[in-house]
Parts: C-alpha cells; sequence; structure tokens
C-alpha cells in the first residue's frame, strides 16, 4: 500500500513534519533499536532538533518517509548520512514500529545511497546492535558489498558503494 505513494512520501528536507515530530513523545519507537549507550529518548533538546532538522545536503543528509494516517500526515520512517571523512558517512535508521518489516528501511535505504553515490561518498559505515537483525537484513540485501564485524554489543558495517 504505502509503496505505490512512496514516490510522493519521501522528503528530502521535510522540516514542519520532522519538527513536531521531535516535540513529540517517542512511544512508537522500540528501545532496542537504539545504539549504545541504550537510552529511550522522550524529549528532544532545541540544539539536539537543530542538528536533525538543519541539513545542508553536503555533509549531512536526512530522508522522512511520510504516510498518510486517517487524513493526517506522519512520519513512518527516517534515514541520514553525516560525512565522518572524505568519502566516508555514517547511516542511521529508523521506522517506526507499526510500519517495521513492510521494507520501509530498505526503501530509505536505496535512496539514501543513491544520493550518497551521486555525491561522490565511497561507503557507508553503521554501528548496528546485533540482535536487530532486520537491519542487518537491509544491509545484506543492499545490492552493495557489505562487511560486517561484529563485537558482543555492535555489529560495524560497512557498505561499499562502489
Amino acid at each position: 500500500m504505502w509503496r505505490k505513494k512512496l514516490a510522493s512520501v519521501l522528503h528530502r528536507n521535510a522540516c514542519c513534519p520532522c519538527a513536531t515530530y521531535l516535540r513529540t513523545p517517542h512511544n512508537s519507537l522500540a528501545p532496542a533499536q537504539a545504539l549504545p549507550p541504550i537510552t529511550t529518548v522522550r524529549d528532544f533538546t532545541e540544539p539536539e532538533i537543530g542538528f536533525f532538522l538543519n541539513v545542508d545536503f553536503v555533509d549531512h543528509v536526512a530522508l522522512v518517509a511520510v504516510v498518510d494516517e486517517r487524513g493526517r500526515r506522519v512520519i513512518a520512517g527516517g534515514a541520514r548520512y553525516v560525512v565522518v571523512e572524505p568519502g566516508k558517512a555514517e547511516v542511521a535508521f529508523t521506522v517506526v514500529d507499526q510500519y517495521q518489516g513492510q521494507r520501509l528501511g530498505a526503501a530509505l535505504m536505496h535512496h539514501l545511497a543513491a544520493i550518497a553515490q551521486a555525491a561522490g561518498l565511497k561507503e557507508l559505515i553503521a554501528e548496528v546492535l546485533p540482535d536487530n537483525v532486520p537491519m542487518l537484513k537491509v544491509f545484506e540485501k543492499s545490492g552493495f558489498p557489505v562487511d560486517m564485524k561484529r563485537e558482543p554489543q555492535v555489529v560495524h558495517v560497512t557498505l561499499r558503494l562502489c
């Protein structure tokens, strides 16, 4: 259902729905999706909101997927990368619980990787919790060569874009 609308729901810099979302308590994201240190975020500070909203689409790229819920537009998920050194960016994804398992993470990965390639990036890196198997599968099924280095508390993922 949402896949048909995907082109219209991916927003490059949708600050209005994002600002509202970031100022709302977050009860719909599983704590297991967070990276160490594992915390459940209840409120974002204004500087944190500024970081999430002020993307330059050069060194900091962010996408959100917005869906229609009973006539209201709501954020179903998001993805971003931040360049950490020339040719390499760290990525992060989140999908609201009720939209997990619908390949939204894969769609966000596809669009984010395309933007990264167009920007000349060679690698996307991430730290994923070992029990976050769905996210690890998104990387594995991305169509790009992937390296995973497992540690007890984290999986270091490198996706090669070239």
